[in-house]
């Protein structure tokens, strides 16, 4: 007999209904955690000295080994993000330290960043509390108030080349050396230099070890391409047409979290090597489920991979929606938004 609530936007008392059955799968299992730590570090050492040596030894080819060593500090990146949300061994100070390690890998402050997507799953859809954790997504209504320096630079800040070209440069080479938007609190500050020492010290020895070109060469690419694969698969799963936004005197958390993040629907190793972050209307409703625990959801639940479904060929067509018709309740392009004045 199938006890699973049904799905419609009439009110709280769906999302709630999910709530409690979600509940069900919040416990990690130690033993896997540990497991699925030990085979994303591993493959990623062993990829990036392969990289390595493939360029020391000048075998071209070898430099292909980037790409899947980038998929693994990706997946690295998502166990950090698990610790954050304190689903990988439920025990904070393991979590915590854990993260704080593979921050150095993915030259993320760990606590930081901690704060600023706490801060992002308890606003995510919510236009009023729009800024930190967030893709800037703006109103039609305030993007034509804007002048017309602040609309070309809207433009500017959402083109593809921008977005996930410079977007990654910027954000994991410059502007998480500084706690920007906590400058104000203490924590922020020693997380964010604290890993800036430890990714400084690690840099220096890596280039002592095997020498400046090599470590800019082999470690620098599979940095921004994971970061520009990561912030791909953040856009994605909140920048989709039928994606959630209301007022705070209409928001709901429930309600934001099941329709406002999408169900990316991807390849099985697509899956596994993003640690189906894809199931991401899953995740922001019950963010305690670990992330290998996420496809038995799926299983258990079939209906909810009808929300905010979206496949990778329909992804590619997310990209020119920009601004947020409050009317009509959906994101739409300039194009559009033309059209629609």
């Amino acid at each position: 007999m199938n006890t699973s609530p049904t799905l419609d936007r009439a009110g709280d008392a769906t999302e709630k209904a999910w709530l409690k059955i979600l509940s069900a799968y919040r416990g990690p299992h130690i033993g896997r955690s540990i497991f699925e730590l030990a085979i994303t570090v591993v493959p990623f050492v062993a990829l990036w000295v392969l990289s390595w040596l493939s360029y020391h030894y000048e075998f071209w080819p070898g430099l292909l080994l980037i790409i899947p060593a980038a998929g693994f500090l990706l997946r690295l990146f998502m166990i950090q993000h698990d610790c954050g949300h304190g689903s990988f061994f439920a025990r904070r100070n393991v979590d915590d330290w854990t993260g704080r390690v593979i921050g150095v890998l993915t030259m993320t402050p760990y606590d930081y960043w901690r704060r600023a997507h706490a801060v992002h799953h308890a606003s995510a859809g919510n236009l009023d509390e729009r800024g930190i954790g967030d893709i800037t997504t703006l109103t039609i209504e305030e993007y034509r108030a804007l002048p017309y320096r602040g609309r070309l630079g809207y433009r500017l800040y959402r083109n593809p080349v921008v977005m996930f070209g410079i977007g990654p440069i910027w954000v994991f080479l410059f502007k998480q050396r500084l706690p920007f938007g906590m400058m104000s609190s203490a924590q922020p500050w020693v997380s964010t230099m604290a890993t800036n020492l430890a990714i400084a010290a690690a840099a220096a020895l890596l280039i002592w070890l095997i020498g400046v070109a090599p470590f800019f060469i082999v470690h620098l690419p599979i940095v921004l391409l994971a970061g520009a694969i990561g912030i791909w698969l953040f856009y994605v799963q909140h920048q989709f047409e039928d994606t959630h936004w209301s007022p705070s005197d209409e928001w709901k958390f429930q309600n934001a979290a099941l329709h406002g993040s999408s169900y990316y629907e991807m390849p099985n190793w697509l899956r596994w090597i993003t640690a189906n972050i894809g199931i991401h209307h899953v995740h922001h409703l019950s963010s305690k489920v670990p992330y290998y625990r996420l496809p038995q959801v799926l299983k258990d639940h079939p209906e909810l991979a009808t929300i905010g479904r979206i496949t990778i060929l329909e992804s590619l067509r997310c990209v020119k929606l920009v601004l947020w018709d409050e009317k009509s309740r959906r994101l739409v392009s300039f194009r559009q938004a033309q059209a629609i004045a």
